[in-house]
């Protein structure tokens, strides 16, 4: 047995996740009937993930604002610019391709069971400026990262004239929560297990049939933005060659995000990737939870395309200009979608209106996305997910590329 760990230890986290997503899948095909043994696994390791995230972010925020000084590089406004500059990217690329392939969708009676959608752009800027006033225990015990974020700063603002022994006890905090997400991640294998398991047991893949064009328009523009439209930014970022950054992210954040289909519950895995790429803590440690809230370009594609679907199902004709304002709502839209899994569908109805499109025929579509989101969304988070590293690696690797000192490749290898 412990000849068997030491073994399984050797292959890397990428490959021992394969093996699990490859069981998961066997499992489901083979006893689709096992239930709760199996699908335990992905709920306890989500679960898990769910629960020290928000404790991460905290700790990790306060300890790096308290302990900052003057004049040192955080990188945040570039990364916060190439966040913006994605999103809306990704909105004006599903724009093209809605135009290009244009899809109608069969539309039945609205589903019982959907929340309530926001009334305007008001109400989402309403909610954001309430969440970061929320009560900072509430904000922690409900994942509220917005109200995490917002007291974390002023907490690590007015620890800045703290002792050194307070500061270092914050640290102290932050690398055994740290640790622990480590212990937490080791399990994935088994959590991707769990998930994959249930995902095809209880989805399967042939609901999908009657809805392939928009969700193969929807796959298209996202894979079109992870593999040309981003590269891109960080080619003109940093001028060297940025697939193997682009792929590192893909492979080490993208593949747990689009099992967990939370951008919340990922935040320490791109923790950990961050650290491994040796990047500043400064800057990861509130780009990265601040990236789960705003960076959002697989949400802005799904606005983007299920809203023009519902256009061309109702024969309106969209010029041009109006075409570049959905774009700028869905990239502001997206902003204020939730970090949980489908919380971009329910932001449909606001980039509807837009139109005139009726909340009853909006809400239709928000029906449809969620059948469609047993892939939709694992893509989606996936690409949003992996370009918080992504971008925040760039926007460091630009400052060292100014300051003269060479950028480092990234390894092949997973920790």
């Amino acid at each position: 047995m412990r000849n068997m760990l030491k073994q399984w230890n050797r292959i890397s986290l990428v490959q021992q996740i394969i093996i699990g997503l490859i069981i998961g899948i066997i499992f489901a095909l083979t006893i689709p009937n096992a239930g709760t043994s199996i699908t335990i696994f992905g709920t306890l390791f989500v679960g898990a993930l769910k629960a020290i995230a928000p404790l991460l972010v905290f700790f990790l925020v306060v300890s790096a604002i308290s302990q900052h000084k003057k004049g040192q590089q955080t990188n945040m406004k570039s990364v916060i610019g190439l966040y913006l500059l994605a999103t809306f990217a990704a909105a004006l690329v599903a724009v093209v391709a809605s135009f290009l392939f244009p899809v109608t969708l069969s539309l039945a009676d609205r589903p019982e069971d959907v929340a309530a959608a926001p009334g305007g752009l008001g109400e989402v800027m309403q909610t954001l400026l309430l969440n970061i006033v929320d009560n900072p225990v509430s904000a922690l015990v409900n994942s509220n990262f917005i109200g995490i974020l917002a007291w974390a700063v002023l907490f690590g603002i007015a620890l800045r004239s703290a002792p050194d022994t307070t500061k270092t006890m914050i640290s102290n905090i932050s690398d055994a929560i740290s640790k622990v997400i480590t212990w937490v991640i080791k399990f994935a294998p088994l959590g991707i297990m769990g998930l994959v398991y249930q995902s095809i047991s209880e989805n399967g893949l042939s609901s999908l049939a009657s809805y392939g064009q928009v969700l193969a328009v929807l796959l298209g523009s996202m894979v079109f933005v992870a593999l040309v439209v981003n590269p891109l930014i960080v080619f003109l970022s940093i001028k060297q060659n940025p697939y193997p950054l682009v792929f590192t992210c893909i492979k080490e954040s993208g593949v747990t995000a689009f099992f967990t289909r939370s951008s919340a519950a990922n935040i320490p895995v791109n923790m950990k990737l961050s650290e491994k790429l040796g990047l500043n803590k400064d800057s990861y440690s509130v780009s990265i939870p601040l990236g789960a809230t705003i960076n959002m370009a697989g949400a802005a594609i799904t606005i983007t395309v299920l809203t023009l679907a519902a256009v061309h199902t109702l024969n309106m004709e969209v010029n041009f200009v109006t075409a570049i304002l959905l774009s700028v709502l869905a990239a502001v839209s997206a902003c204020g979608a939730s970090g949980v899994a489908g919380g971009s569908l329910l932001l449909i109805p606001l980039a509807s209106s837009l139109f005139g499109i009726p909340a009853e025929v909006a809400m239709q579509v928000v029906g449809v996305g969620f059948i469609i989101g047993v892939v939709q969304d694992s893509t989606e988070t996936a690409l949003n997910s992996s370009t918080d590293v992504l971008f925040t690696a760039t926007a460091e690797y630009r400052e060292r590329r100014k300051a003269g000192k060479k950028i480092a490749k990234p390894s092949n290898k997973t920790a």
